[in-house]
C-alpha cells in the first residue's frame, strides 16, 4: 500500500499553507502514491513487470477488456439475449477466433457478465494500455455502442451503462450522445443499402425489431451525413473535412500500429468502408469532386 505520498505531502502542505495547503498536499501525494503504485504495478491482473507493456500484451489486454466489457453491456438489462449472445459470436467469427483465442474471448465476455465485474478499474486500465490514445479508445467505444444495439433497440439501462463507460474512457455525455446518433445512422444506412460491414450489419439481419426493418424506407443521404456527423446543409469543405477526420481515425493500419489487436483488423476495415460508402453517396447527390 503506497501511503508515503500523501502523508508527507499534507505535512509539508500544512507547513506551508495551512489546512488548504495540507488538503492540496494530500491531493499532490495521492496522485504521486498512484503513479509510484502504476510504474511497480500497472494490472493487478496483467502480470505486468515496471518496465511497461508490449504492444503484444498492450493488444492483448485490449482485446480482452473489449470483451468483458461486452459482456457487461449485455447484460445491462438483467438478462442477457440470445441477439446478444449471437453477436458476440458473429464479431468472433468476423475476427476470425478459433481455438485458444476463441476460447479466451469467451471468457472474458462470461467475466463481464458477473454481478462483481469492476468495469471502472477496467476501463483505467484501458486508458493505461492504450496511452490515452483517442482513435484507440473511440473504437473500443464504438465496439460497445455495437454490443448495446444487438437486439436493434437501446434499452434505458445499455444507455446508462454506456455513459459509464464513456465517462471512464475519458468522454464527455454529449460526445457518447452523438457517437449515438453516427452509430444508429449507420445502421439504417447499412441496411438500406444491402451491403454488409460496419459495426451494426449484423444486427439487422438477425433483429426482429420493426425499427430496424423499416430501415429501407429511410432516407439514405440523410443517414449518411449522420454517419459523417454533420449536418445536410454542410457545404463541400466541411464535408470533406469530417470524411477525412474519420478516416483518419478508423485507419486500420494506424490503429493496429497503437494497439489494436490484429484480429480487430476486419472490424476496422469494415468501419472505414462505411464511412467511405456513406461519403461516397453524398459527393454523388451533391456533386463534390
Amino acid at each position: 500500500m503506497h501511503i508515503f505520498g500523501k502523508i508527507f505531502g499534507a505535512f509539508f502542505g500544512f507547513l506551508f499553507g495551512g489546512p488548504f495547503g495540507a488538503v492540496f498536499g494530500f491531493f499532490l501525494g495521492h496522485q504521486f502514491d498512484k503513479a509510484r503504485q502504476r510504474s511497480q504495478n500497472p494490472f493487478a491482473t496483467g502480470g505486468f513487470n515496471s518496465s511497461g507493456p508490449s504492444q503484444s500484451e498492450r493488444q492483448e489486454e485490449f482485446f480482452k477488456a473489449a470483451f468483458a466489457v461486452m459482456g457487461h453491456v449485455a447484460k445491462a438489462k438483467g438478462q442477457v439475449t440470445q441477439q446478444e449472445i449471437h453477436l458476440a459470436s458473429v464479431m468472433m467469427d468476423r475476427m476470425n477466433l478459433h481455438g485458444e483465442q476463441r476460447r479466451a474471448a469467451q471468457e472474458a465476455f462470461r467475466e463481464g457478465k458477473e454481478a462483481d465485474f469492476p468495469l471502472q478499474e477496467t476501463l483505467e486500465n484501458v486508458r493505461f494500455f492504450t496511452g490515452g490514445r483517442f482513435d484507440l479508445l473511440q473504437f473500443f467505444l464504438e465496439l460497445q455502442i455495437s454490443a448495446a444495439f444487438a437486439d436493434g433497440d437501446l434499452h434505458p439501462s445499455e444507455r446508462q451503462v454506456l455513459h459509464k463507460i464513456a465517462q471512464g474512457l475519458g468522454f464527455s455525455s454529449e460526445q457518447l450522445e452523438r457517437r449515438l446518433r453516427m452509430q444508429e445512422a449507420a445502421f439504417r444506412f447499412q441496411s438500406a443499402g444491402g451491403f454488409s460491414g460496419g459495426f451494426g450489419s449484423e444486427q439487422h439481419r438477425h433483429s426482429g425489431s420493426g425499427q430496424w426493418q423499416q430501415a429501407s424506407s429511410r432516407n439514405r443521404l440523410a443517414d449518411a451525413f449522420s454517419v459523417l456527423g454533420v449536418s445536410e446543409d454542410a457545404d463541400a469543405k466541411e464535408i470533406k473535412r469530417a470524411y477525412r477526420k474519420l478516416m483518419n481515425e478508423h485507419h486500420p493500419d494506424k490503429l493496429m500500429a497503437k494497439g489494436l489487436p490484429p484480429e480487430m483488423m476486419n472490424m476496422a476495415k469494415e468501419k472505414s468502408q462505411e464511412i467511405q460508402h456513406a461519403y461516397d453517396l453524398i459527393k454523388k447527390e451533391k456533386g463534390i469532386k
